[in-house]
């Protein structure tokens, strides 16, 4: 728009700068006057404002349609609580029916009510994730599967020198070799669909900021998450061409059963902190809100990608 203090110019002059300012929503047509271009400006500026405001409307709407899961089922492992339930719900709340697996039927049940209760679709299906036969029956006998969240792991923090054997098998065990039966399973499953190409499936690996960078008495823990980066990227090349789309969320330290105990120490929680330029820990909708993101169409063109969740820690 010309602003009021241009209204001494010559027409032609308004109409020029007029040109510049609205050459996109309008071109003048073959003899008409610069007069009655300068003097047709407000209704100019009023359609090209109505326009953008219609073309906003329409491409939120398109990506609020975009980020649903409706008519789709999504598998959470570790899903009895923190950050697996927490995923599990914002998955149902977009509108996936959503399967949590765990080993303990309380926690599941007692997660499965609190997705029903908002709203939402959720059933259990209890199953330890290490025993490789209980996995393949699990999964390989869901009637549907459209997207994993391979969730489950754990940490048992120890100096690098001080690493236990058995602390080292059980991580390896759990946060690499299960992660990856899981993954080949969920994805056999998904291929017996016919229709898996056009339809598309979704696997979100959960990593961590430790997966990219270390930190003092978690070697173990940073090397099983670099390795599920790894096998991201390898998974996606793999299984692009057939439809299904593999990415990692990373997400730094957040306040869940797991970390709580580290947590609990005030200067332990305040030297984490003051690695996050956000100056505060992720929280669980942080991290579910890039899972839904990942898993919907809205990423569709992503693949192979890790997505960070860590307010800044490893952009320093």
């Amino acid at each position: 728009m010309i602003p009021p203090h241009h209204s001494s110019l010559s027409a032609a002059r308004q109409c020029r700068l007029l040109s510049i300012s609205q050459s996109r929503y309008y071109h003048r047509p073959a003899g008409e006057s610069a007069e009655t271009l300068v003097n047709r400006r407000p209704a100019m500026v009023m359609i090209s404002s109505l326009g953008s405001i219609t073309r906003s409307r329409q491409m939120t709407a398109s990506t609020e349609t975009k980020i649903r899961l409706d008519g789709r089922t999504a598998l959470v492992t570790g899903a009895g609580r923190g950050l697996g339930a927490g995923m599990a719900r914002s998955l149902a709340l977009a509108g996936a029916r959503v399967v949590l697996m765990s080993r303990g039927r309380a926690e599941l049940d007692a997660v499965a009510a609190d997705i029903g209760a908002a709203g939402g679709v959720a059933e259990a299906l209890v199953c330890d994730v290490t025993d490789d036969a209980a996995v393949e029956a699990a999964i390989g006998g869901m009637p549907a599967l459209d997207i994993l969240v391979n969730n489950a792991g754990t940490n048992i923090p120890q100096p690098f020198v001080e690493v236990e054997n058995s602390a080292l098998d059980t991580m390896l065990t759990l946060n690499v070799r299960a992660a990856f039966i899981v993954a080949r399973t969920a994805a056999q499953r998904m291929l017996r669909d016919a229709d898996r190409a056009e339809r598309g499936g979704a696997v979100v690996n959960i990593t961590s900021t430790l997966g990219r960078v270390a930190l003092g008495g978690r070697s173990v823990y940073a090397m099983t998450k670099h390795a599920i980066e790894g096998l991201t990227k390898a998974m996606a090349i793999e299984l692009a061409p057939r439809g299904i789309r593999v990415n990692a969320v990373a997400p730094t330290w957040v306040d869940t059963p797991m970390t709580r105990p580290a947590l609990s120490d005030p200067a332990y929680r305040d030297e984490i902190i003051g690695y996050i330029p956000i100056g505060h820990l992720a929280r669980i909708e942080d991290v579910a809100n890039a899972v839904v993101f990942l898993a919907s169409p809205a990423a569709a063109m992503i693949t192979g990608a890790s997505l960070v969740i860590d307010g800044g820690w490893t952009a320093q």
